[in-house]
């Protein structure tokens, strides 16, 4: 169980240090266009080479196109959600919804139970969502147009959806295909879904021209922090192992607050804390 909490950690992190070179970026569909791209050029031959020799059934290509469909949804709106909030304000938010949502999922419609920690885990992630909204604070109003309203809370409540739909589909995915191919198949889909945006903007160029090596990072830390997690997926439960990758909750206040110079820094990294203990209070005694 060792080498996959290890794997499931540095996925977090990984995952961590790109969204934060994305949100320093000119433009934030550009940027994540540019870091998936070169990932999706590598590894083509390899998804061409195993559907070659190996073809899938119909309702297996079917799983594929759903995540490939997730994937584009997935990219548009993060895109979206990094113009509008602080990396220290949405990381948690997006990377907390989905272990929040699947057990309330479960007690409102499956008729499932929760033990007292998982409820004591739920209040302490609702608590660190509410205090990152904003919601009854007067400091917030006075904040800079960027972080103002509601808005980008509830873009990283819609992205923290969408990763829970994603993740599903692809362990399902991983009963019929290899974890490089099926990261593959979601690098496409999210290529897809951010080329409207990047034709619109034009800004490509100027997008390379400023921020060229941390895009060549990103194109290894993006696939690579999801690889890391499909290698994991493999070897151990997915109910064990996802609350562990969320550590990169803690991780991205730090760098929004230290290196990208966030305001609230204190409270902000306090309710990442908060809201990490309660993820893993619901994935691990929950």
């Amino acid at each position: 169980m060792i080498l996959p909490i290890l794997l499931v950690l540095a996925s977090g992190m990984a995952h961590a240090v790109w969204s934060m070179f994305t949100k320093r970026s000119l433009n934030k569909s550009v940027f994540l266009w540019s870091i998936m791209m070169i990932p999706t050029v590598i590894l083509l031959p390899v998804l061409i080479v195993e559907l070659v020799r190996e073809p899938l059934t119909m309702p297996a290509y079917a799983l594929l196109v759903l995540s490939m469909a997730l994937q584009a949804l997935y990219s548009w709106l993060l895109s979206q959600t990094y113009e509008l909030g602080d990396l220290s304000q949405i990381y948690p938010i997006m990377r907390g919804t989905s272990t929040l949502l699947v057990p309330l999922i479960g007690v409102i419609f499956l008729g499932e139970t929760l033990s007292s920690f998982g409820w004591i885990g739920i209040a302490c992630m609702l608590g660190g969502f509410l205090v990152l909204s904003g919601v009854g604070g007067g400091n917030d109003a006075r904040q800079g147009s960027r972080t103002q309203g509601l808005k980008p809370v509830l873009m990283a409540l819609c992205v923290g959806l969408c990763t829970t739909s994603y993740v599903f589909v692809d362990k399902l995915n991983l009963q019929h295909i290899s974890p490089l191919s099926l990261l593959e198949v979601t690098n496409i889909g999210f290529v897809a879904g951010l080329t409207p945006a990047l034709l619109a903007s034009r800004q490509l160029r100027q997008e390379w021209k400023v921020n060229r090596s941390t895009i060549m990072l990103g194109a290894l830390l993006n696939p690579g922090s999801y690889l890391l997690f499909l290698f994991a997926l493999q070897q151990a439960p997915m109910a064990r192992l996802g609350p562990l990758r969320e550590v990169g909750t803690v991780f991205a206040a730090f760098l929004g607050i230290l290196l990208l110079k966030e305001q609230q820094g204190k409270k902000r990294i306090l309710c990442s804390i908060v809201v990490f203990g309660g993820i893993l209070l619901i994935g691990m005694w929950g």
